[in-house]
Formats: structure tokens, sequence, C-alpha cells
């Protein structure tokens, strides 16, 4: 293996990070080269997300990189999270901040645009799970609002394709986040001109697409003269950071589930083809591009997103550890009650503690009242709803799920990953807990012809980094209790 040094930069909803990858003896090992925080900006009463700060901040990881840790990589390759996108004006400039998936001005988009396009025939263009904030619902809005930065934008670029072209001044997108932006035809490197047609946007605005491990060119001289770096390739990876995260997971076969757990959780399967059909419309389950033509079907789960913001909220008085806030839950009443994480109210409400009080009351419940009561219900309910989602995969499917696997940083949560073992009925497996910046290294890797493919990596993988599993315990209960959120997930 001649290139065995690759820098990712992963970033979340909340934090980055530049994580150096170095591959030897046929393991990979990784090193935290620089950590930032990640917070959309309010101004005016919209969200955004400072792309400029972001930028500053991979700069600043590449930089240390070279200085700090006396290695200059082969490559770099940026992820994010999906649907978010900047629009680029007729000079090649950034128009403007772009817009939070979390922004308020989306709240309505579902319904008026199925004035122009019912549901059904939406989905099954598309095959992409039907929410407020997908890139063409965004896109929507920008039209019909005249967003400055959309009468300026010449050209659109996804979160991360922007962040590769200010490193190299390619403009592509990459295919497994464009295809979060239910602008797409399902598994096909190709955009649904229809939809650019119902909303009225010229569809040559968006770039060419181009497949996971994509070399796209290096790093510009002013790049380089700036952070000390070499002319390196950045690459195209799977830029969604979900597709790099499955990119990682242990297995093989066909015969098991992950959930890919962080601020959201994605929870679904590895399929060789889009799951599209009317039956799985109502389910509303997403087909998003992976790696080597592979499709996730999956669900977003509203995740740890609803213990930040308690965290968040709590904060102005006591400011709790994570770790603080498991113990403080293990000594709270179990199953006092449930919320369906996925209520439209707990997307962004000002107070979620608050909203998930408000929940309760809206189904009959008594409120929690501790912190631990508060945290408690949060786990109880993640973990039921992943029984929920797997029971709505094992229903459009023809063979069994014997296993699922729990990656991200959800799987450092030990009592997180019992709960889901205990809801699911079958055993789990946690790790890696790096499962992104690992995908993403390792789709460069393969990119520079350091390994030869997905089963390759997976090995790799197994061969690197420890997992535990989680047997089911208490399963009598939880069936009961099981029972309770159902009602509510589809009352509510």
């Amino acid at each position: 293996m001649n290139n065995n040094n690759f820098l990712a930069f992963d970033l979340g909803a909340s934090s980055g990070r530049a994580i150096l990858g170095t591959i030897a003896n046929q393991q990979l090992k990784l090193t935290e080269v620089h950590r930032f925080e990640n917070r959309m900006v309010e101004i005016d009463h919209h969200f955004y997300w400072n792309i400029f700060s972001l930028f500053d901040e991979l700069k600043t990881g590449l930089k240390k990189c070279i200085r700090d840790f006396g290695i200059q990589p082969d490559s770099i390759a940026v992820d994010t999270w999906g649907v978010d996108f900047a629009f680029l004006d007729k000079d090649g400039m950034i128009a403007s901040l772009p817009f939070a998936y979390r922004d308020h001005r989306t709240d309505h988009a579902m319904e008026d645009f199925y004035k122009i396009m019912p549901k059904e025939q939406l989905y099954l263009k598309t095959g992409i799970q039907l929410m407020q904030f997908n890139s063409l619902f965004q896109l929507f809005v920008h039209q019909q609002t005249k967003e400055a930065q959309y009468l300026d934008g010449k050209d659109l670029l996804f979160m991360p394709d922007a962040l590769s072209y200010l490193f190299c001044g390619i403009k592509k997108n990459e295919f497994s986040i464009a295809s979060t932006s239910q602008l797409l035809k399902p598994g096909h490197l190709t955009y649904e001109t229809s939809l650019f047609e119902a909303i009225g946007v010229d569809p040559s605005i968006m770039q060419e697409l181009v497949l996971p491990g994509t070399i796209l060119g290096n790093i510009k001289p002013e790049v380089q003269k700036e952070t000390g770096s070499r002319a390196i390739p950045v690459i195209a990876v799977a830029s969604h950071d979900t597709a790099s995260a499955i990119v990682s997971v242990p297995a093989s076969g066909r015969n098991w589930a992950y959930i890919s757990s962080g601020t959201w959780s994605l929870m679904g399967i590895e399929s060789e083809q889009p799951l599209i059909s009317k039956e799985i419309l109502n389910l509303n389950f997403t087909n998003e591009g992976g790696v080597e033509g592979t499709t996730r079907f999956l669900k977003n789960i509203m995740g740890m997103w609803l213990l930040q913001e308690c965290r968040r909220v709590w904060s102005a008085k006591i400011n709790y550890s994570w770790s603080e806030m498991v113990e403080l839950s293990k000594v709270a009443q179990p199953f006092k009650c449930l919320i369906d994480p996925d209520d439209p109210s707990f997307l962004n409400p000002a107070d979620m503690p608050q909203a998930i009080i408000d929940f309760c009351i809206k189904t009959g419940q008594t409120p929690p009242e501790s912190h631990g009561e508060f945290i408690r219900c949060i786990f109880e309910s993640l973990a039921m709803k992943y029984r929920f989602t797997l029971d709505s995969i094992r229903s459009v499917i023809s063979y069994p799920i014997d296993m699922v696997h729990i990656i991200g940083g959800g799987a450092n949560n030990e009592l997180l990953c019992q709960y889901s073992a205990n809801a699911l009925g079958i055993p789990v497996k946690a790790g890696p807990t790096e499962a992104t910046a690992i995908g993403n290294i390792l789709v460069q890797a393969k990119a520079l012809n350091s390994l030869a493919s997905l089963a390759e990596i997976r090995k790799m993988v197994g061969n690197s980094f420890e997992t535990k599993t989680f047997l089911p315990e208490e399963t009598a209960l939880w069936e009961v209790e099981f029972e309770k959120f159902r009602k509510i997930a589809r009352e509510f």
C-alpha cells in the first residue's frame, strides 16, 4: 500500500472533527487532529450555517495535521449532514450563509407543494422520506420567497460539495449527499427534472453527479500555501455522513440492520436496490445512495438531539456531563412516560423539556418531573422507536433480521444499547464509535487503490476496532411497554 495517511473532515450538526487515518499491517489507526463546535447561527429569526467559519476550521485541521503531527496526508475528504446546500454566484463565490434545515421557513412547505404534486406521486418518483426540510422543499421555498441568495445563485452545491469546492475549485455533486435531497431518480445518477419543472427552478443550477470515491482535483495553490500542504487530491467520498458511517459496519451477508446513532438516529438496512411502493410511502422510509451501488433503505429518527436540547436548557442552572445524565436516568422511575421522538413538536422547540411535558399531557400521561425522568423517558422512547422501525422494515422484506449494529457516538451509551436490545428482542452489536470518519477514510483509501472493495473495507474495520454485544433482557416487560408506545406512535 503506497498511500496510508488520509485526513477525514467529519462535520455534524453540533461539532466537527479532523481525523487522521493511518493504515498499516491491514489495520486502521485513528488520531483526532482537531475538534470544533458547529452551531446554527440565528439572524433575524432564521437559522444558518457559518460555512466560512467551517472552512477555516477545516484548514486549521489540515494545518495541524502537517505542523503538529508531522504528517502530510495523501488525500482529504469532507462529509456532513444531509439536505442543506449553498449557492455560488456568477463569480464562483458563496452567495450567502446557507440556511440550516431546522429553520422554520419550511414548516408548511410540504402542504404547499402537494397542491402542485400529490404526495403519493412525489414519493413514487423519488423514494425519499417526506420531511419538511428536504432540499426539494427548501428550494421550493427559495423560489416562492425569492430569497436573495437564490436569485444571485448560479450553482447549487450540497454542504460537503461546497466545502470541497472551497478546497479545490471543482464543482460536483456527490451521489450519496445528493440522494438526500429528494431531487434524484431513485438509485440513479440522474436528477428528476419534473420536480424542477413543478417548482419553477432551472435544473441547470445543479452540478454533475459523481459516485463515492471520485477524485475531484488537487488542493488550490492558495490553500496549499496557507496550510503547508502539498498538492494532494480532494476526494468525494460517501459525503453524506450516514453513508460514510454505513461503510464501516463490521458485517457481512444481509441479515442485519444498522442504527447510526448521533444527533439523529438513522435506522435501516443495506439493499441492492431501492424499495418503493405505496405501502412503503405509508411507512415513510427513504432510499438513499450508498457505496458500490447499494441503497440505504432507512428512516430518519430524532436521536440524541432530544437530550442535547434538554441539556442546553438545563445548562442555565447546571451543566451535566453525558455520563452524569446516564447515571441520573438509571435511578429514575422506569416507563413513567413515553414520547414519539419524531413528533414535529421536537424538531426545533425553544424549550425541549417543556415540549416533552406538553406531549405527555396531550397523550394522557404523567409528565417527567426530575431531570433523571426526562433522560430515562428519552432513552426508553428511542429504544421503542427502534423496535417500531424494525417491525416496519421486517414487513417489507422477505428475509430475517437477526442482529442490529449500532455505530457512531451512540455506541458509547451502553445503557441505550442495552435498552435497544431489550426492545428489539435480538442482539445489538455496538461499535465502532467513529464510524463516519472511518468510512470517510477508507473510501479515500479505496479511491487511491489502497483497498479494493467494500467487503475489504469492512474486513479491515473488523480487524481494527472492538465491538460489544448486548443481549436482550426483561423482554416480557419491554413487550408490554412497547404495546403502549405503539399506540402513542400511531395516534400522535
